[in-house]
C-alpha cells in the first residue's frame, strides 16, 4: 500500500477514502489520530490491523459537535453533559453507554468514549463524515506522533492517506474519564485533572 500525504484542507479527498471503507490520518489538538467511520465495521478492524492494536482496546469516537453525541451514545448522563459542554471542544474523552447500532470493532463492552476535539481540521473533517472511530495513528506502544511526518515514520505502508496540518497543539493524549456512574473516574490522566471535573460538576 502506498501511503500518501496531502494538505489537511483537502478535505475531499479524505473523504474518498472513507466511504470506500479506507483509514485515514489526521491531526487533532492532541495528537494525530488514524480514524474510519464510526459506523464501518471492516474500517475499524484494519485500524486495529494498522497498529498491531490489540483487539480488546475500544476505540473513541470523534465528533464535531455536541449534538452529534445522539448519534453513537444512548441513555447519555447528566454528568456526561456537563462536562462536555465545560470542555469540548477539548482535551477530554467522556466514557458513556454506547449506541446498540455501533459495531462491535468499536468497543465490545456496552460502553463508548467521546470527545469533541479541538482543532479546526479534525472538525472541519468530521462535519463532513460524522463521527468517526479515531485512535493515536501509531503503532500500538510506540510514541504518539505529533506531526506527519512522524506519522509516517510508523505507519507508512499501512495506511493510504495522512493530511498534514502541521505540529498538534497538545502532543499528549486526552483526560479520559468514566461518566457512567456517581462520580467522575479518570481512567487515563491527561490535561485535565480530577479537580477540575470536580469543579465542573
Amino acid at each position: 500500500m502506498k501511503t500518501e500525504i496531502i494538505p489537511a484542507g483537502e478535505i475531499q479527498g479524505a473523504l474518498k477514502v472513507l466511504q470506500s471503507g479506507g483509514i485515514v490520518a489526521f491531526p487533532t489538538d492532541t495528537v494525530y489520530g488514524l480514524g474510519s467511520l464510526a459506523f464501518d465495521n471492516d474500517a475499524i478492524e484494519s485500524i486495529y490491523k494498522a497498529k498491531d492494536r490489540p483487539l480488546e482496546k475500544a476505540i473513541p469516537i470523534l465528533i464535531a459537535d455536541v449534538r452529534d453525541l445522539e448519534t453513537v451514545a444512548d441513555s447519555i448522563p447528566d454528568m456526561a453533559k456537563t462536562l462536555a459542554s465545560r470542555f469540548w471542544p477539548g482535551p477530554l474523552t467522556c466514557i458513556v453507554p454506547k449506541k446498540h447500532t455501533l459495531p462491535l470493532a468499536v468497543s465490545a463492552t456496552s460502553t463508548i468514549g467521546v470527545r469533541i476535539p479541538n482543532h479546526p481540521a479534525a472538525r472541519a473533517l468530521l462535519r463532513v463524515t460524522g463521527a468517526m472511530a479515531v485512535t493515536s495513528a501509531n503503532i500500538s506502544g510506540q510514541p504518539s506522533p505529533s506531526t506527519a511526518q512522524e506519522v509516517f515514520d510508523q505507519l507508512n505502508g499501512r495506511i493510504p492517506l495522512i493530511l498534514d496540518g502541521g505540529k498538534t497543539p497538545g502532543g499528549i493524549p486526552s483526560t479520559l474519564v468514566d461518566c457512567t456512574g456517581s462520580t467522575p473516574v479518570i481512567l487515563r490522566a491527561g490535561p485535565i485533572s480530577l479537580a477540575e471535573l470536580l469543579a465542573a460538576l
